[in-house]
């Protein structure tokens, strides 16, 4: 293996003559020398003769001036600060890379595609969009355009099965439309300090039974949060879960982000739920979405989704600091990292960076954590063969509305920032990992120990059933925005989660109405079904050999099941 890469690093060396005097390279060189020294996986020979390859790609765009947007976060802000600067001086073409919330990338995107003016010659937005991207076919195909028009701007040593995320942000016509840029997933985080201490053990067991350890299902979360909440650790009194219950977008989020698949909503299959996804809604044998509701077919409200809506209530109220409540997805985040937080079930590793900081509670003296990130435990309604979680997947995307000069310049910047010469780099900066070569470089086997798991997360089996929103979702700017407002009138008691999760399948249902109607997608638009009852849709669905939509379990609780974090570990590397 390593000597076919050393072959084929001289055959690209060779191929883009590196080592002659060329424009731009003098610029390539001293940034490699900066800022990427061994920081690559690449040696250095194969780093310059990719940057000669940018540099005689990218001369027929010298000056320029392309602008691209993404969202505020740490990888980001690296790549607008630095790598931005570094892709102007080598190439000539003079890059402006915005940071806007997420809310405002998505609508700056929507504005684009409704009016076909070209507001920013490229994107990264989620790969929750790519159903509406393959929908209403407004983004470019990258499949296409790499074979065709974008060709002579394609790296040859971009690697796409070196990516880890492009079966996320592939269409059901098996088209790659969007280039994964940076990545992280909502794990399970605990308290590998307490968990460990003996004291907590034999109390644990002395009064559950069973051993303190990661919990495997929802019951033994349950256990684990009853018993840390109101104990006092080190002088304090601790709280055994964390969460944020604010009516903010920032709450559709909580939800669309998987927590529906994690109590087992929806069917069997990775990297989602077919014929019925995470989000409830269900699609026939072309791809068509037929309903939301139950009554469809479609699972949004049906039992496994109001359990889950339940418990995340029940949990904020008995187990959460009383301020949790009032919090956003960003007021909530820091806490645990105060130190009073046995265990989160949700936690996006992007607030990975700011848990290892020195100086922090739940920071050891020797830098590294207090803590543990694990795989996320899972509902009673939950089987073998579901996703377990949600993977942000932030990606390039190019809009047919933008010119292919300018679509050509973006696309260069963007094969840039995800190269193999800066990834690793880019890597540790932002901790979001695009590459498997990236994840399994030597740099990341060092630095793991203080990272919690993250990387041994990423380079365990376990990491394919954390997933993005799939296709089923026809148009995510319009779906999306109805979650937060119904799980918000839950969560302030104005109606039970049946009555949320009831209003919220109707909601759905009314947009997809309008795509039938409209006709705006075509033969791969929504397409409604009959209505009929939920035990006539769950007879049909196990007929055929799927799940969803459930018929009610009772009682709601299965037994408490825990592992030993350590054993975990180990049987991922075995």
């Amino acid at each position: 293996m390593k000597r076919q890469f050393l072959t084929s690093t001289t055959a690209l060396v060779l191929l883009l003559g590196a080592g002659h005097a060329y424009a731009g390279m003098d610029e390539a060189k001293a940034f490699l020398d900066a800022e990427i020294k061994d920081m690559s996986t690449l040696d250095r020979a194969a780093q310059e003769a990719e940057m000669q390859w940018f540099v005689d790609a990218a001369k027929p765009f010298a000056g320029m001036d392309i602008k691209v947007v993404s969202e505020t976060i740490t990888t980001h802000e690296y790549e607008s600060k630095t790598l931005a600067k570094a892709f102007t001086d080598i190439t000539g073409i003079k890059i402006t890379h915005d940071l806007i919330g997420e809310g405002d990338v998505v609508e700056k995107l929507q504005t684009q595609m409704q009016s076909g003016e070209n507001v920013y010659d490229a994107y990264v937005n989620d790969s929750d969009l790519i159903g509406t991207h393959w929908r209403y076919q407004q983004a470019r195909s990258l499949t296409d355009w790499m074979a065709n028009e974008g060709k002579d701007v394609t790296n040859p040593n971009l690697d796409l099965a070196d990516f880890i995320g492009t079966k996320f942000t592939t269409a059901p016509d098996g088209d790659l439309y969007q280039l994964p840029d940076q990545q992280f997933a909502n794990l399970y985080w605990f308290r590998y300090d307490w968990f460990n201490d003996e004291k907590n053990k034999a109390d644990f067991k002395a009064k559950y039974g069973y051993d303190l350890g990661v919990p495997v299902n929802w019951s033994a979360y349950e256990d684990i949060a009853e018993f840390f909440t109101g104990r006092e650790i080190d002088g304090k009194k601790v709280y055994g879960h964390m969460d944020y219950g604010k009516k903010d977008p920032s709450l559709g989020w909580r939800f669309t982000d998987a927590w529906l698949s994690m109590a087992g909503n929806g069917d069997k299959g990775l990297p989602n739920g077919l014929p019925v996804d995470e989000w409830g809604i269900k699609v026939d044998e072309k791809s068509r979405p037929v309903g939301s509701c139950v009554a469809r077919g479609g699972d949004t409200n049906g039992p496994a989704a109001v359990y889950s809506i339940q418990k995340y209530l029940d949990w904020m109220k008995a187990y959460a600091p009383a301020a949790a409540q009032g919090m956003t997805f960003s007021e909530s985040g820091p806490v645990p990292a105060q130190g009073e937080i046995a265990q989160q079930m949700f936690m996006y590793t992007a607030f990975t960076a700011d848990m290892v900081k020195d100086g922090l509670p739940v920071v050891n003296e020797d830098g590294t954590p207090k803590w543990r990130f694990a795989p996320s435990p899972h509902g009673v309604y939950w089987k073998d063969g579901m996703k377990l979680g949600y993977q942000d997947v932030g990606s390039w995307t190019l809009l047919k509305s933008t010119p292919d000069d300018r679509a050509k310049a973006a696309w260069l910047y963007a094969q840039f920032v995800t190269s193999k010469t800066v990834d690793v780099k880019k890597s540790h900066v932002g901790l979001t990992l695009i590459r498997e070569s990236t994840i399994q470089h030597k740099s990341f086997t060092d630095r793991a120990p203080k990272l919690g798991g993250l990387i041994e997360f990423y380079r365990s089996p376990a990491r394919v059933q954390w997933s993005p929103t799939g296709t089923n979702v026809p148009d995510y700017p319009k779906l999306a925005q109805l979650w937060w407002q119904a799980i918000g009138d839950a969560s302030s008691g104005a109606k039970t989660p049946q009555e949320a999760m009831d209003s919220l399948c109707a909601e759905q249902e009314k947009v997809l109405e309008r795509l039938e109607r409209a006709g705006v997608q075509g033969d791969i638009g929504p397409k409604l079904a009959e209505e009929k009852t939920l035990e006539e849709w769950n007879a049909d669905a196990v007929a055929k050999g799927n799940l969803a939509p459930q018929l009610k379990i009772e009682p709601e609780k299965d037994k408490a099941q825990t592992i030993n974090y350590d054993e975990l570990v180990k049987s991922w590397s075995n």
